[in-house]
């Protein structure tokens, strides 16, 4: 008996000694928050995150210092972008959507995406013209798999999951309009059954892709999981995970011609522009030729930046030859200055290897199954985010560790980054601040019921020099009249572009005799303090046929007051010539 309860005292001794081993690896493996520095100054600028198990956005600086926080009741699909407002863009988990958030913590803009079948999901790009890129899943069919030239035997359960690219436009607080979308389905090629839809040589068309390429994650086929922008050339990048790729197509095109093979800046539809990173998808090589494994956040080096326009790359390692280890990889595309990709006939597209890369010491010792980032900085050294530590450190060209920090948030053992947003000194809000102003007032009298009537207000931005006002005009506050406005609302208008006068009309009330009064309210998107009120008043009529009655019996009235006196002076004129007669 007392044997037994020594050995099972040593059984709990031993299961408590290694669970506090484990809890003590744990806890050392994600430090506090820490900085050292082998250089004077670490990098100028700041940068922007959102923990991948939490809720907040956070700005900080080399210091680690917080600058500012935006808060949310979603946790983050990827990162949050921002704007040059002071405003974030953040795509939201589980609910296939993004919000907009002022500075203020406001939220302008909560989309969701809610297609049946369709669900978006990991990044989104904030376009100059302040739509939104979005990547989203489409569910097909299994027959239309196989219909479209999918082997049977590849495809696990009932449904397969390609991917498409949505550009939304904001209509509303809540609402979008979609004006461009791309489908991967509209560019495919197979060479498993020639009764099938999309039959050919595979390797005679890179620019097209390959259905039965992946035998693998058949329910999220390409799991694209970045996407960017190239305003130069009007040309989107998507990194394409499953592939072991980066794609860039055209975004120059209509809706229509990107669902076919011509039309565009480039002449060729939506298909593919250029493709990089395994050249086996597309039959142009083998498995030794594959240069990207399972990576995360493909992007442009931004102008002005060493290495501008090359495509910086996490690459994840997952089944790398040689061992699981992760990697940053700077490629140089083979792409003049219009924005055409050299491809050699018979060849894979280059280049053939990277123009740079980061690799630990040891290799082994810097690895990040999922996800991760890196962005160039301005001096030219490289920002990355080891994404299942939640570290970011900074690295120079000759790829000597001169910066870290471990990320605190929301605690040390839940502190995963997706990915980071290097915010460059000249990018952080500025400190122009908008000022709104309008000009002018809405009065009619004596409108017909139902008749339109016009008029007019102006809007400027009398703030500092270079601010940005974003306004829209607000009705809440009438409840009559049917009101049309030209412009609604305005973005990003300046003090020097001076007025903006804003056209109305209204159709009058059907009532008669009544008076109409309100104010149209004209806000500041991106700060609720500031806005202008435009009083408005409406008059209409008296009824005419109840002043013609009115008129009638006055008349009368007055006709009969004038015979009484009439018929009066007629009999006393007569009594007098009576009794004059009589005299």
């Amino acid at each position: 008996m007392k044997h037994n309860e020594k050995s099972k005292f040593l059984i709990f001794l031993i299961l408590f000694v290694m669970l506090g081993a484990l809890f003590s690896k744990v806890t050392l493996s994600k430090n506090l928050s820490y900085i050292y520095k082998n250089v004077e100054e670490p990098f100028d600028g700041q940068i922007l995150f959102s923990p991948f198990y939490g809720t907040t956005t956070y700005l900080i600086n080399s210091t680690g210092a917080i600058n500012h926080t935006w808060s949310s009741t979603y946790r983050p699909f990827t990162e949050a972008y921002l704007l040059d407002n002071g405003s974030i863009v953040r795509p939201i988990l589980s609910t296939s959507g993004f919000q907009k958030i002022l500075w203020d913590g406001t939220t302008d803009w909560d989309f969701r995406y809610t297609v049946s079948g369709c669900t978006c999901h990991h990044d989104i790009e904030y376009l100059p013209n302040g739509n939104v890129l979005m990547i989203v899943w489409v569910t097909i069919t299994r027959a239309q798999a196989i219909a479209a030239g999918r082997d049977p035997d590849t495809i696990q359960g009932y449904t397969f999951t390609p991917d498409k690219i949505i550009e939304v436009k904001q209509t509303g607080p809540s609402s979008g309009d979609i004006v461009w979308e791309w489908h991967v389905w509209d560019h495919l090629i197979q060479d498993f059954d020639p009764y099938k839809d999309n039959y050919g040589v595979v390797g005679d068309h890179p620019e097209l892709i390959d259905i039965n390429f992946g035998d693998y994650f058949t329910y999220d086929w390409l799991h694209t999981n970045a996407i960017d922008y190239h305003p130069e050339f009007d040309q989107i990048l998507i990194d394409v995970h499953n592939f072991d790729e980066v794609w860039v197509i055209d975004h120059s095109t209509t809706t229509e011609e990107a669902a076919g093979h011509t039309g565009g800046k480039y002449g060729k539809g939506g298909d593919l522009l250029y493709r990089w990173g395994n050249p086996e998808s597309y039959d142009a090589g083998t498995d030794s030729d594959q240069k990207l494994f399972f990576q995360h956040d493909a992007s442009w080096i931004k102008p002005g930046y060493l290495g501008e326009g090359n495509i910086l790359v996490f690459n994840n390692g997952n089944n790398r030859p040689g061992g699981q280890y992760s990697t940053v990889d700077e490629f140089t595309p083979p792409v003049d200055s219009n924005g055409e990709y050299y491809l050699e006939s018979g060849s894979s597209y280059g280049p053939d290897d990277y123009t740079w890369s980061y690799t630990a010491d040891p290799p082994t010792s810097f690895y990040s199954h999922v996800y991760g980032g890196a962005q160039r900085l301005k001096d030219g050294n490289t920002l990355i985010c080891y994404g299942t530590h939640g570290v970011l450190f900074e690295v120079t060209p000759d790829q000597n560790k001169i910066w870290e920090w471990t990320n605190p948030y929301p605690n040390l053992n839940q502190n995963d980054i997706f990915k980071i947003e290097y915010i460059p000194p000249e990018e952080p809000p500025a400190p122009n601040e908008p000022d709104l102003n309008c000009e002018g007032s809405l009065s009619w009298t004596n409108i017909t019921p139902g008749s339109k009537v016009f008029g007019s207000f102006q809007v400027q931005n009398i703030g500092d020099e270079g601010s940005l006002l974003n306004w829209r005009i607000n009705t809440s506050s009438i409840t009559w009249g049917i009101w049309e406005f030209s412009p609604e609302y305005g973005e990003n208008l300046t003090p020097e572009d001076g007025i903006v006068t804003v056209q109305i009309s209204v159709i009058a009330p059907n009532e008669t005799n009544s008076e109409f009064q309100g104010y149209i309210k004209v806000d500041n998107k991106d700060n609720s303090s500031d806005f202008n009120l435009i009083p408005v008043y409406l008059g209409t009529p008296v009824n005419k046929n109840f002043l013609h009655t009115l008129m009638y019996r006055f008349m009368l009235n007055l006709k009969n007051i004038y015979s009484d006196l009439l018929h009066n002076l007629i009999n006393i004129s007569i009594a007098l010539r009576y009794s004059s007669s009589l005299s």
